[in-house]
């Protein structure tokens, strides 16, 4: 039988691959990609598209579900789990498929058939974990939304209760969603490139209190803008910083190049291990407190003797893991190119009477080279943005003959291509473990340590 576009078939799922995907094979041989399944599912999908070689579909009815399945059976798109990849499964089964998943890639891509993938470090909170939302603004009829993208589109669909944001968050952007309505402001449409609201983004800390920031439209802030937030922020106590973000370029960048500040204080604070950060509307920070904590921990506990180590921190950002570092470490160089982040790093590290770090702007393969010249370098930690790390850069590691590498991916696929290189280059890959910083989508964590052969 000839399978065409939008034919529903029924099949089985055997499997989660790589990208958070279940596969199963109409007829015992034609592969069929299908978000939102899980192994044991059998279901009655709609082909959306076809190879000559597997095809993809959606689900439209579930027969029987699969044992890791939540109890929810309504509840089958994209858009009913809130965009979350993995929200149809239990949390149980997402650790052992994230865990499955980095084993896969380090098999296959990184070409490693003997390393032991440790089992997946759990997220204490499961749900309402980040700290930091941006969503996009639309219209529903004459109704001003905000909420996610629908998959592989510029559509927004609105969620009521964000099953990711802080609880905190939620309720702002509920209030600063109802004040908009009423005041009937316009919502920006990208291919006319007219209208004033583009995204809200809500930053909450440990301390309950949040940043709200309003990206518009706009080269200059009205007054009717300002009384609306004024509005939202006398509402809510937590408030204690209010930006509005001016964005009138034709982008898909969310924030604006002017962060203007209107009501409060310029920045938010974060604690860990003791260590105070202030966190502006265009700082990186973690966006799962608790489990950062556990990351930089266990990233720290795979150095061995740390306290006699000088340590390199690359791809350092503002020097957060640095800094944690330092409290155990002998001292620690943060290397970063970003010369904003590098500034936010001494001031950081200044207000929190930190000594042992040396703070170097430039990048990594030219300062490692001069720095290992001047000084007995041991270990170095990498923790490099999801592309991963250039093969030229991992060659002028391996060439300076540091003994021990910790490096820290946000992306299992690159982590996996340059441990390749890594060991090719004479190093020996002996610890691996995920770590699941987003719980209810399919994006996982790595942690690794290697030594030199």
């Amino acid at each position: 039988m000839k399978l065409e576009k939008g034919q529903i078939v029924e099949i089985k799922i055997e499997k989660i691959v790589y990208g958070g995907e279940g596969l199963g094979y109409y007829n015992g041989e034609f592969a069929m990609f299908v978000p939102m399944s899980v192994p044991g599912d059998i279901l009655k999908v709609e082909i959306i598209s076809l190879k000559k070689s597997y095809g993809r579909a959606l689900i439209k009815e579930i027969i029987t579900p699969g044992a890791e399945r939540i109890k929810d059976l309504n509840h089958i798109t994209f858009e009913d789990f809130q965009g979350c990849d993995f929200g149809m499964l239990d949390y149980t089964a997402q650790l052992k498929y994230k865990k499955e998943m980095v084993e896969d890639v380090i098999r296959r891509i990184g070409k490693n058939s003997e390393v032991l993938i440790e089992d997946t470090l759990e997220s204490p909170i499961e749900k309402n974990y980040r700290n930091k939302v941006i969503e996009p603004f639309s219209f529903n009829g004459q109704e001003i939304i905000t909420g996610f993208f629908k998959r592989k589109s510029h559509d927004v669909f609105q969620v009521e209760d964000n099953m990711l944001n802080s609880v905190l968050g939620n309720k702002i952007i509920t209030e600063l969603k109802n004040n908009l309505n009423k005041n009937k402001v316009t919502v920006y449409d990208e291919k006319k490139h007219s209208g004033i609201l583009r995204h809200v983004m809500v930053r909450t800390n440990s301390f309950n209190e949040a940043m709200l920031v309003l990206i518009i439209n706009d080269t200059k802030v009205s007054e009717k803008i300002k009384s609306i937030l004024k509005e939202v922020m006398d509402k809510f106590k937590e408030i204690t910083s209010t930006y509005i973000s001016l964005n009138d370029r034709k982008t898909n960048v969310a924030l604006g190049h002017k962060n203007l500040l209107i009501f409060g204080e310029k920045t938010i604070k974060e604690d860990i291990d003791n260590i105070h950060f202030n966190i502006s509307p265009t700082s990186f920070f973690q966006i799962n407190l608790d489990q950062t904590k556990r990351l930089y921990s266990l990233a720290i506990s795979m150095f061995e003797n740390i306290e006699n180590k000088k340590i390199v921190d690359a791809y350092a950002g503002t020097g957060t893991i640095g800094m944690i570092l330092s409290k155990k470490a002998k001292k620690v160089y943060s290397i970063e190119i970003v010369e904003s982040a590098v500034k936010d790093g001494i001031q950081t590290a200044k207000e929190n009477s930190i000594e042992n770090v040396q703070f170097i702007c430039g990048d990594v393969n030219k300062e490692l080279g001069k720095l290992i010249k001047a000084e007995k370098v041991d270990s170095i930690i990498l923790d490099p943005p999801r592309k991963g790390i250039d093969e030229e850069s991992l060659i002028n590691i391996s060439k300076v003959g540091i003994e021990e590498i910790v490096y820290i991916s946000c992306n299992p696929s690159t982590f996996a291509r340059d441990i390749e290189i890594l060991e090719r280059e004479g190093y020996k890959l002996v610890r691996v473990k995920p770590v699941d910083m987003f719980p209810q989508t399919s994006h996982i964590e790595v942690v690794g340590r290697l030594v030199k052969k």
